[in-house]
């Protein structure tokens, strides 16, 4: 599926690209920028519903972001969606990395994975961590890890 703004207008084009022309017109207005993306998914049935963000962060000024919504009708233990959604966000993370890198703006890469082994989600917090960080990307984890817990999360 394609991306889209928060009030629902299709973006067009390769999303490279218009995260490039976005950060040029976030920079031309003054605008110090960070990107940050995640993946939240919700279970309704036997459908699993993903949403990635690509959350733009203006220093001191608010920020707005891009959604991709996705669905498998595939069965999966917690384990399994929980690196599937890190997939997703590392996925849309080195598609941009050049761009990014290019135009030096910081990136994180946030799971919506428990740090407290007290929760159900905390099963997959090694191995997330470990394929996030060993991509190069910066890894937040809740309850750090806003891009999914709660952009992701109000989109699913």
């Amino acid at each position: 599926m394609g991306w889209r703004r928060l009030n629902g207008r299709p973006i067009e084009g390769d999303i490279k690209t218009v995260v490039r022309n976005t950060i040029l017109i976030e920079q031309s207005k003054g605008h110090n920028l960070k990107i940050c993306i995640g993946t939240d998914s919700q279970t309704r049935g036997d459908t699993v519903e993903f949403a990635t963000v690509i959350v733009f962060i203006r220093e001191k000024k608010g920020g707005f972001m891009y959604i991709q919504n996705a669905k498998s009708n595939k069965p999966m233990g917690l384990r399994e969606r929980m690196i599937l959604e890190v997939g997703k966000s590392v996925e849309i993370a080195y598609q941009l990395c050049d761009v990014l890198d290019e135009m030096n703006v910081p990136l994180e890469v946030h799971a919506d994975i428990n740090t407290d082994p007290h929760f159900r989600s905390n099963v997959a917090f090694k191995e997330a961590m470990g394929y996030i960080m060993g991509m190069g990307f910066v890894f937040k984890a809740k309850p750090d890890a806003f891009a999914s817990t709660s952009c992701a999360d109000k989109v699913v």
